[in-house]
């Protein structure tokens, strides 16, 4: 009885060894051998995993494929339950048109035919100053200023920033010198992008961008403010 509990003993012990080694590799990067590899791998896409090289196997088939993927056209996050909010965030009625497909890379987005940018004209901003949001709305707006736009336009405005004193871009305009376009105007810009300067519309939001317009008529008229609207000769005026 004794012998065989002693036997019995051993072959556990083999077999726990013989399991243990076996999950060890030469690679010392390796987590060793999956047993169960779908609590470790979910089969859901993970957009930056390499799929051309998973488990020790190469797929050149799939060693160069993106599997970051553009969301489906017309989708729109979740931005709760305000509808001014949902209003704005909904996808831009605006197309760029079909040369941005060159000069802005454009490539895989609806392209018009149509001067869309004169179009713009007639756009309001729909993000309204008041007495109780001014403050936040233009301090918001100087942070994303200062972020995405002060390296070409500069600090004030006068398109003198630190990349055009460096001499890698030329042109960039003095805000002063834009008061003749609408707010839709200078959205589109910022959107798709206009002369050298790149679309913004991938990596800041649609109230973002809003913002940005409100804070850059700050550059034209030192009195924008709440229930004011620019002229053409830079004028302040009650809407």
């Amino acid at each position: 009885m004794k012998m065989k509990l002693y036997s019995t003993k051993i072959v556990a012990l083999s077999a726990i060894t013989v399991f243990l080694l076996g999950s060890c590799g030469a690679d010392k990067d390796s987590p060793g051998y999956e047993f169960m590899p779908d609590m470790y791998r979910s089969p859901a896409i993970e957009p930056y995993v390499d799929y051309g090289h998973l488990k020790e196997r190469e797929n050149m088939d799939s060693k160069y494929h993106i599997s970051a993927l553009v969301p489906p056209s017309g989708t729109v996050p979740y931005y709760g339950t305000d509808s001014a909010t949902v209003m704005m965030m909904l996808p831009y009625s605006r197309l760029a048109n079909v040369s941005f497909r060159e000069t802005h890379g454009l490539y895989n987005s609806n392209l018009s035919m149509e001067n869309e940018y004169e179009l713009a004209a007639a756009d309001r901003n729909p993000l309204t100053l008041t007495a109780e949001n001014a403050d936040a709305i233009f301090k918001t707006g100087k942070e994303l200023y200062n972020t995405n736009c002060a390296h070409c336009h500069g600090e004030k405005g006068n398109g003198e920033g630190p990349m055009v004193a460096s001499g890698a871009y030329v042109g960039v305009p003095d805000y002063a010198n834009l008061t003749n376009l609408s707010d839709g105007q200078l959205f589109y810009s910022i959107y798709y992008g206009k002369g050298s300067m790149g679309a913004h519309g991938p990596i800041l939001t649609k109230k973002e961008i809003w913002t940005l317009v409100h804070y850059v008529r700050k550059f034209q008229n030192a009195d924008y403010g709440p229930g004011m609207t620019m002229t053409a000769d830079t004028t302040a005026v009650e809407m």
